[in-house]
């Protein structure tokens, strides 16, 4: 399929070496998205772990609750969002 792009004086079709450009940078679009969709899971854990404060006070408290109560959580997180 043709390709065109806008000028003043309309629309003009792409050369080959701009088809060749534009081909190579959708192939590396693609890419580069794969490689964020293999990673997502890993971006929603993130946004969703408690505060590593809750685990550490805890500890120094030496609440074991807490800390259960911390370690339960990030469990659940991992389980909402496995890797892939």
């Amino acid at each position: 399929m043709a390709r065109f792009h806008q000028t003043h004086e309309g629309l003009v079709p792409f050369t080959a070496e701009e088809e060749a450009e534009f081909d190579a940078m959708a192939l590396k679009d693609a890419a580069d998205r794969n490689e964020l969709a293999k990673t997502k899971y890993q971006r929603d854990r993130a946004a969703e772990y408690p505060s590593i404060n809750d685990y550490v006070d805890g500890i120094v408290k030496g609440d074991q609750a807490q800390v259960q109560a911390y370690i339960d959580a990030c469990l659940a997180v991992k389980a909402k969002y496995p890797k892939p």
